[in-house]
């Protein structure tokens, strides 16, 4: 059951990275009224979250630039950035170099618990698969904005 975990973030992740691909780079910094961020921040955010949920899952090292944390934290918006945001194509790389991280996850490890629980308002993860589980929702929920930002960006009905 745990390989079909980690099965399961490499098929959505091949989705997301071929989601943004077929957008153009134009379109990324879009931000359409109702939106709280563009495609680029989406995106972005969702390579700087899993990469704190594979570190608080599976106690791996940080695998991204660290100004990830001050474009795409939760909370942050392009409106506030002081520094200038990866390329597309640097976000489809990153994209990528984390889809090749999933593939090396252990995936027995899903079952230990965390060192610290992690709480997030009224959720809390105790197992390694509780959180990793949460981040492909995670995702998915960010996939699901992304695409009703290139609607909305290009005049279609989100």
């Amino acid at each position: 059951m745990a390989q079909s975990i980690v099965n399961t973030g490499k098929v959505l992740r091949q989705i997301v990275i071929g989601q943004i691909q077929s957008i153009s780079e134009a379109q990324f910094d879009i931000q359409p009224k109702g939106f709280n961020n563009t495609i680029r921040w989406n995106a972005g955010h969702i390579i700087y979250w899993m990469d704190q949920y594979i570190t608080l899952s599976f106690g791996l090292p940080s695998a991204i630039p660290a100004p990830y944390g001050t474009l795409f934290n939760s909370g942050t918006k392009p409106a506030d950035w002081t520094i200038a945001p990866p390329s597309k194509e640097q976000l489809v790389d990153m994209l990528a170099e984390q889809l090749a991280r999933l593939s090396e996850l252990p995936a027995d490890g899903l079952d230990k618990a965390l060192r610290t629980p992690f709480e997030m308002g009224p959720f809390r993860f105790n197992t390694a698969g509780e959180l990793f589980n949460f981040a492909l929702m995670h995702e998915a929920i960010h996939l699901g904005v992304i695409s009703s930002l290139m609607k909305a960006s290009s005049g279609g009905e989100a």
